[in-house]
């Protein structure tokens, strides 16, 4: 299921969730496999990540950021590919995407895009689908002690 999808028709990004992880394992049963994808008319990727509920925080509140016009790094730590976003690049004059996997291949891929009016929304929509598709089940009381919601 796509959380993640911003396509020009020439250059693509995805950030699709392959679903939970860990099913049924307290502690990892809300953490979820994902994998990057890009493609362009240059170049095709595909990079696996991880994501937890707290990164679907953090995209939402990137989405907040894009929709006034911010700039967002998201997934900025030594683990995963870092994504950067700026919703409008002056030297290509459009929307752009950055992923860079230092901790890994140590590749970077920058892919302007003429993004459609109303691609925020869209991606507030997909955030709302994975998190129907796959709600948090699990409540982290204290550091390193979970529950199962109720």
């Amino acid at each position: 299921m796509e959380l993640i999808s911003l396509s020009d028709g020439d250059n693509s990004f995805r950030v699709r969730v392959l679903g939970r992880r860990s099913p049924g394992v307290l502690h990892l049963h809300d953490r979820f496999d994902a994998e990057v994808l890009v493609t362009s008319s240059f170049v095709s990727g595909r990079l696996a990540m991880s994501l937890s509920p707290s990164d679907l925080e953090n995209w939402s509140r990137a989405l907040d950021l894009l929709a006034a016009g911010e700039d967002i790094c998201w997934r900025d730590d030594d683990h995963s590919p870092e994504i950067r976003i700026q919703p409008y690049n002056e030297e290509h004059e459009t929307a752009a995407v950055r992923v860079e996997d230092l901790g890994g291949s140590c590749v970077s891929v920058f892919l302007p895009m003429s993004l459609e009016e109303g691609w925020i929304d869209e991606q507030r929509r997909l955030l709302v689908l994975v998190r129907k598709e796959w709600p948090s089940e699990v409540l982290q009381s204290s550091p390193g002690v979970y529950e199962w919601r109720r």
